[in-house]
């Protein structure tokens, strides 16, 4: 089992919760509702830590380098980005009617209240959600402007603690935290609907990303004047490796690879490729809203186009910190989903199974997107050659 990656552990784990969910008795039922409980109080408490932890030091080494080169990959890949969460938001608000019926509707207060933990312990955050995404915009900001290179190592140590919290602990106890919201689910007799959705929603996300990567090209070959569907096919190698390594930093060699082949300098390849692989996440975007969406209609949670659109506001600025561990994105997201979508500890549990299912598409759809960035940044590079060389620069700082 420790050979297998957390994608196939979370595959079967839904299967062996459906499955020991038709036979388990109420008492092995509820053993697995308290663990349950006790790690959903644990992911409360550790979700303030978590945005500390990562995106303070994200914002912070982002902020200290210089150059308009710099600053116009940063910000297309945050347009990329916002893009992919609305275009994910409109094409879910036109099919979910069609794919999501009545009888698809999931009661969450009948899971809740059917197995009661044995016991449960109170785990209070250090700090409410919301709040800690400010302070720790405002503290990334602050050592970036004011250069505060001790302030700055601590952060980084301390984002070295939490992402092997995330690796060590998280990732790998979420199986088992899967499998109990699975298990439970299934002895309640709510299951069904729940499988029909996932399928359909992975179907659904497919089919968008392979719009938004025509979409991503599409422009970048109208503004650099190449063939978008050649460029596209000349990255299909990133897009493969991605899918195996479900990690955009170790696609970089193959990324910067097929990105050199599509007529990108090697100098802007070395630069745009590794920052991208860090910042640009248009797929991972597209399934969360995706899957939150989906969430949202199947428990009857209430839906406002304007506050759901601050939610992909700040979801872009928030992936910009997710680690590069497999299931590091939806840890990140975990925040702006409870904090401003009131998402409870079974949508989260719920939310994680269905992003965590088809996570190489999103990985392989950042990776294979940061293609379509360089070419627009080659461009623009070659129009301008001092913003080369000043990002050259603060790359060596």
């Amino acid at each position: 089992m420790k050979k297998l990656g957390l994608l196939p552990k979370i595959l079967i784990a839904i299967a062996l919760g459906i499955a020991c969910g038709m036979f388990f008795p109420e008492v092995l039922v509820r053993i697995f509702v308290t663990i349950k409980s006790l790690f959903g109080s644990f992911l409360g408490f550790v979700i303030p830590l978590l945005i500390i932890g990562l995106v303070v030091p994200g914002i912070a080494n982002l902020g200290n380098k210089a150059g308009k080169l710099l600053a116009v990959t940063v910000v297309l890949a945050y347009v990329y980005t916002l893009f992919s969460g609305f275009m994910s938001l409109g094409c879910c608000r036109w099919a979910f009617p069609y794919i999501i019926s009545e009888s698809d509707l999931f009661n969450v207060e009948q899971s809740v209240t059917s197995y009661q933990p044995f016991f449960t312990i109170t785990m209070n955050p250090i700090m409410d959600v919301m709040a800690t995404l400010i302070f720790s915009f405002m503290l990334g900001l602050g050592i970036a402007f004011c250069n505060a290179e001790a302030l700055k190592r601590g952060v980084n140590e301390f984002s070295n603690i939490i992402t092997k919290l995330i690796e060590k602990v998280i990732v790998p106890f979420l199986p088992i935290y899967i499998f109990a919201i699975f298990l439970e689910m299934t002895a309640v007799g709510q299951i069904a609907p729940i499988l029909s959705v996932f399928i359909k929603i992975i179907i659904l996300i497919f089919v968008m990303t392979v719009v938004l990567l025509i979409v991503q090209f599409g422009i970048a070959g109208i503004y650099a004047r190449r063939n978008p569907f050649k460029q596209l096919k000349n990255m299909l190698a990133a897009y493969v490796t991605a899918l195996g390594t479900q990690s955009s930093a170790a696609t970089i060699p193959v990324t910067y690879a097929q990105v050199v082949k599509n007529g990108v300098s090697e100098s802007i390849a070395a630069f745009v490729v590794p920052l991208c692989a860090t910042i640009h996440l248009s797929g991972s975007v597209m399934k969360i809203v995706a899957c939150s969406l989906a969430i949202m209609v199947m428990t009857g949670m209430p839906f406002d186009f304007w506050s759901y659109s601050g939610f992909i506001f700040i979801l872009a600025i928030t992936m910009v910190a997710a680690p590069g561990v497999p299931g590091g994105a939806i840890m990140a997201a975990l925040a702006p989903l409870q904090s401003m979508l009131g998402f409870g500890e079974t949508e989260q549990g719920l939310m994680i199974a269905l992003y965590i299912a088809m996570d190489s598409f999103g990985t392989a759809t950042n990776v294979t997107g940061d293609g379509a960035i360089a070419l627009i940044i080659n461009k623009l590079a070659a129009k301008s050659p001092d913003m080369v060389s000043k990002a050259a620069a603060s790359e060596q700082d």
